[in-house]
């Protein structure tokens, strides 16, 4: 084993011995460590001893690299590490592992930090919203994400990640709305939020819920430790007098058409019915086709409305107007019908009242005119989903709702005129089906 003190110009000069694959030139100054030369040209320091009678060879590094005085040092620690017995080479691994290890706890919080700043309660709200949208529920997502805009949004609470908001935080918001004089907001408020945490925390075993919810990691929800709050059905149905101040306002404007519509069908919902197309009404039987996607379904239901005189008449001079089947049937939307009714109601010397007041007084006064709880439950498509209407009833119920609509018209033409009808149908016999 040749020996000599190194030099930048003898490690520049040496090269591999002629017919070798490689060749040492070892140093006297730093004794285990050597310049190693390879048939291809390459050079570098490497450092070899003996550990329990076994050779054990550590390449340093390349001398481009690599300085000949940070060899040496680099060659003398490893000459300390086998004084000691210690392996070098297992040194410089578990070196090389915890420099791993450091990089990935460095990636994992900068990834933490970033979620944190990206999965917080408003995300989680924003998300829930666009899984109503996704499941066909415009108005149910409009509704959830106008309240959570005005009530959640604005609390520091929002800013933090969705899955580590407390309970004491959701009760804080909806508090603060039931304080403000508004309870029926704060129970819906509480019930937006309990709903929106309980899709996230379906979501990863729930292949119908948008995956996006998933990375909100949700695994209990803290407001369903919030108390529901409960609120007080409406009460409120028109006399038959204010009903018809009610009809004397309304004009021809497309809203009101919309409106006039809305009372001749019975009251359905306005959100479903201010969505129809043209192409929703078949005018040969004077059927309107909603999609009522209310409640849990997945896919919404076609309610069909066979109107009577007054409603057809209407809708027919409408189609009228702009015939094209992908057109919306009605040039006014719900938010502006509700809008105009409101309107309407401080008009009328009369309790306020809104377009869920005119639904339950369409409800109330068919029940008073005898149409069945039955035909007014298909009429108006409500509570209808039991088991033996979703999977058994398959009967249409047409001509029951299309007699309990001929004889409504009747009715609201008594309550304009003060006259009753000549085949007076003030109480409706319904014929029992076959």
């Amino acid at each position: 084993m040749d020996r000599t003190r190194l030099t930048l110009e003898r490690i520049r000069t040496f090269k591999v011995t002629k017919g070798a694959a490689q060749s040492f030139l070892w140093d006297i100054e730093a004794p285990r460590l050597a310049i190693r030369a390879t048939a291809n040209g390459s050079k570098s320091y490497i450092f070899e001893s003996k550990l329990d009678r076994r050779t054990i060879r550590i390449t340093i590094g390349s001398v481009e690299k690599w300085n000949l005085a940070q060899a040496r040092l680099e060659a003398n620690q490893y000459s300390m590490q086998v004084d000691r017995d210690i392996d070098p080479r297992e040194v410089k691994q578990e070196a090389k592992q915890a420099k791993e290890a450091a990089k990935l706890a460095k990636t994992e919080a900068q990834e933490e930090i970033e979620r944190r700043k990206r999965y917080t309660l408003k995300a989680l709200c924003m998300a829930y919203v666009e899984h109503l949208h996704a499941k066909g529920k415009t108005k149910s997502a409009r509704d959830c994400q106008s309240a959570f805009k005005v009530h959640v949004f604005k609390t520091a609470a929002a800013h933090l990640p969705a899955n580590e908001v407390t309970a004491q935080q959701i009760a804080v918001m909806v508090r603060k709305v039931f304080e403000s004089g508004k309870r029926r907001t704060a129970g819906v408020l509480r019930n937006y939020l309990v709903a929106a945490f309980n899709a996230a925390r379906r979501a990863p075993f729930d292949a119908t819920m948008l995956s996006t919810l998933i990375d909100f990691q949700i695994i209990v929800n803290p407001a369903e430790l919030v108390p529901a709050i409960a609120v007080s059905r409406g009460e409120r149905n028109l006399t038959a007098a204010e009903l018809k101040q009610y009809m004397a306002a309304l004009t021809d404007s497309p809203v009101d058409q919309l409106l006039w519509v809305h009372l001749y069908a019975g009251g359905q919902r306005m959100a479903q019915l201010a969505r129809s197309k043209v192409s929703d009404y078949n005018a040969e039987t004077s059927t309107l086709r909603l999609l009522d996607g209310k409640g849990r379904r997945t896919v919404s239901r076609e309610h069909l409305i066979p109107l009577a005189s007054a409603g057809q008449a209407m809708l027919d001079h409408l189609i009228v107007n702009d015939p094209a089947q992908d057109a919306m049937l009605f040039g006014a939307n719900a938010r502006t019908a509700g809008d105009r009714v409101t309107q309407i109601g401080k008009t009328i010397d009369c309790p306020a009242f809104d377009l869920k007041d005119i639904r339950r007084t369409c409800e109330t006064m068919l029940a008073g005119m005898g149409v069945s709880k039955e035909t007014r439950a298909h009429l108006l498509s409500h509570g209808l989903g039991g088991v033996q209407d979703a999977h058994y009833d398959r009967h249409s119920y047409s001509a029951e709702k299309r007699n309990a609509l001929a004889a409504w018209e009747a009715k609201l033409l008594e309550i304009q005129t003060g006259k009753a009808p000549a085949n007076n149908l003030t109480h409706l016999a319904e014929k029992k089906q076959p």
